[in-house]
């Protein structure tokens, strides 16, 4: 990772006449409001378009909220009613909006001629419909880059950034066991698909304990298989998260942001996550323990609890010194901006 102070001028420049210039009427955001739960929290679903593109986003609204809104941005395929525990930690504070950005969910698939950077104007234009100045931003796995990549754009309108399990560093490795997976897509062999997938993204060494280990597998398998059979344009979401996903390089400067790893994440080691975490000024560091790349689904608990800290200020002790909350812990003090050490799984 470069440090930097965030984006240079050319960046700028161009998130500028991205984001500024109006689409023609067909694409501008519109939305309705969709019925949904009575009673509270308030549920609302609001259909938007980007680019020609349909997608969704739905908010359960806090009648009195202590902190600005919290949009939860997730993994690849990833859709927006996965995120109970968070909405139960966060709902008593702030609103909580969770997204189907394209390609995720019911929504619209980019094209192929269609650039990634397209998701950071997609939340744009969700926070411009939820009519607020600034929101906190949640981004994990996929949805980090996505979520780090608004940061860069739009620094003033975001109050804090959370990003867990980002994918700080894909090896050539893990991209050629990806490329087999898609083999196996093609094939017709969605079984094979989904072993292969799992596979690279849990953490499978016995000598690691891993809370949940054999659940979340047989649950992040299950949904693999599940998603790509139902899903048309599964592969290549998933391909773009691989190869043709949001760069993590650049920095940030101003927002203050929480990095979270599991501990023995397997995608992106903690290592390579803290190093990234260095280059935002300023920042925090925590890891899960017991946990690995699927940290939100074998801990949630403790994953909501520090994200709920974070957001109310709640992370540093009276004496100014971390205070962890359970279920987390830092990584022993490294030089800030330092590469991980060679050989880091």
């Amino acid at each position: 990772m470069t440090p930097g102070p965030g984006q240079n001028a050319t960046q700028r420049a161009s998130a500028s006449q991205q984001e500024s210039a109006r689409p023609h009427t067909s694409d501008a955001p519109h939305a309705g409001d969709v019925p949904c739960a009575s009673g509270p929290p308030r549920e609302r679903v609001r259909r938007l378009r980007v680019a020609g593109l349909a997608y969704a986003y739905r908010v359960l609204e806090q009648p009195r909220p202590r902190t600005e809104p919290l949009i939860v941005l997730g993994g690849a395929l990833q859709g927006m009613y996965g995120w109970t525990h968070l909405e139960d930690a966060i709902g008593p504070v702030a609103d909580v909006v969770t997204a189907d950005l394209p390609g995720m969910g019911d929504s619209d698939p980019l094209r192929p001629e269609q650039d990634s950077a397209l998701l950071c104007t997609a939340v744009a234009h969700i926070i411009d419909d939820l009519g607020v100045p600034r929101v906190n931003l949640f981004g994990y796995s996929y949805g980090s880059a996505i979520a780090f990549g608004y940061a860069q754009r739009r620094p003033e309108r975001v109050a804090r950034l959370v990003l867990g399990g980002v994918p700080a560093h894909i090896t050539p490795a893990q991209q050629a066991h990806w490329g087999r997976a898609a083999d196996q897509l093609a094939a017709g062999q969605a079984e094979a698909f989904a072993d292969l997938a799992a596979e690279s993204m849990l953490c499978a060494d016995p000598a690691r304990p891993v809370h949940r280990r054999d659940l979340a597998h047989r649950y992040v398998r299950r949904s693999l298989l599940r998603t790509v059979l139902r899903t048309p344009h599964a592969m290549a979401v998933l391909d773009r998260a691989m190869h043709r996903r949001l760069p993590l390089t650049g920095g940030l400067s101003g927002v203050p942001t929480l990095v979270f790893s599991g501990e023995h994440d397997t995608v992106s080691s903690p290592a390579h996550q803290r190093a990234f975490a260095s280059t935002i000024t300023p920042s925090t560091f925590r890891v899960i323990p017991e946990t690995d790349h699927w940290a939100v689904l074998e801990r949630p608990e403790a994953v909501a609890d520090l994200t709920r800290r974070f957001l109310m200020g709640e992370l540093l002790g009276a004496d100014g010194s971390p205070g962890l909350p359970p279920g987390s812990r830092p990584l022993p003090t490294a030089r800030r901006g330092a590469a991980p050490s060679p050989g880091t799984p």
